[in-house]
């Protein structure tokens, strides 16, 4: 079953969170989204269910290595959409913003053909 948008914008974050310190808590990824605690402690909990997310003694967040593949995946969609968006001559904000929003429809099909066109056509400009 694929997962919803929100659970998608929870791993991209604790991902985004970890490649700046190893030590991610719940309240950084609130603060980090504007969301309340109770928010993000039940997506916490539905994405521990799922085993995408485990938390270690001292109660830091970790992906596991399905939840790292799956949000590596989402943060992927989010920056090759983000150049293609810079590329198209879109402000940063906005490209970003909008690629928020597409990276979790966008099919595997459509998403790998915009990674190709970027390769063979925008990289090494």
């Amino acid at each position: 079953m694929p997962m919803q948008e929100s659970g998608e914008m929870y791993l991209e974050t604790i991902y985004i969170l970890s490649l700046k310190s190893p030590h991610v808590r719940s309240v950084d990824v609130g603060e980090y989204m504007g969301y309340s605690k109770p928010s993000v402690s039940r997506a916490i909990g539905l994405l521990k269910r799922d085993g995408l997310v485990q938390t270690d003694e001292f109660g830091y967040l970790k992906l596991t290595p399905a939840g790292e593949e799956q949000a590596r995946g989402i943060y992927e969609r989010h920056t090759v959409l983000t150049k293609l968006f810079i590329n198209l001559g879109v402000d940063e904000k906005t490209a970003a913003d909008d690629a928020c929003r597409i990276e979790h429809y966008i099919s595997e099909q459509t998403f790998n053909a915009i990674k190709t066109h970027m390769v063979k056509y925008t990289e090494g400009k």
